[in-house]
């Protein structure tokens, strides 16, 4: 399975739970927060949600709410996606 990359979540994240006007996704938002980018915890189960449809990697609710950044996001997702 290839790496899950920032560009990859950033599609995710758009398709699902849209993009805040006021906030650039094409900028530096590997270490901000899913609050401050204008994803609440709803948002950030429906994007753990795509990562299981999408990439066959689960995010289980309790474990997508300690995810609290991109960069997090990223490396749970690659280093289950390494061992499968």
């Amino acid at each position: 399975m290839k790496e899950l990359t920032l560009d990859d979540l950033r599609h995710l994240m758009r398709i699902s739970a849209g993009e805040d006007e006021s906030i650039d996704l094409e900028g530096d938002i590997i270490d901000l927060g899913f609050r401050d980018l204008g994803y609440d915890s709803l948002a950030v189960l429906e994007l753990a949600s795509r990562l299981e449809r999408d990439w066959g990697v689960v995010v289980p609710d309790e474990v997508a709410a300690t995810l609290e950044t991109p960069r997090a996001v990223l490396d749970y997702v690659n280093e289950r996606a390494a061992v499968k």
